[in-house]
């Protein structure tokens, strides 16, 4: 993470990693079939430690659920911490549904 993705504590604002989060996520909806998805929902997102400038973030994904039109992901973020290398912490954790949508933009079968 950069000093330009942080907040005015000086930790790295919660937004940057929404949208990491979102990313991840899609990535691993979009493994789930050849469809575009969009992001229908993101719930359960939990805080549990900072992020500082400098460690190392990496996203974790996993299906949850899926369904006719949707897929839920599970996203897991760690941080490598700068100053203390090869220590790992969770970070945050969230689930983001994705909707499988047709070039109109309306749910599609993701099968």
């Amino acid at each position: 993470m950069l000093p330009r993705d942080t907040n005015a504590h000086g930790t790295i604002f919660g937004g940057v990693i929404l949208s990491h989060i979102d990313l991840a996520g899609a990535i691993a909806a979009s493994r789930q079939a050849p469809r575009n998805f969009v992001t229908r929902a993101m719930r359960e997102v939990g805080f549990i430690a900072p992020v500082y400038v400098g460690d190392v973030v990496s996203f974790y994904t996993g299906v949850l659920c899926e369904g006719k039109t949707s897929v839920t992901i599970q996203v897991i973020v760690e941080a490598e911490r700068s100053k203390e290398p090869r220590r790992r912490v969770k970070v945050t954790e969230a689930e983001v549904v994705y909707v499988a949508v047709d070039e109109d933009g309306n749910p599609t079968p993701i099968r």
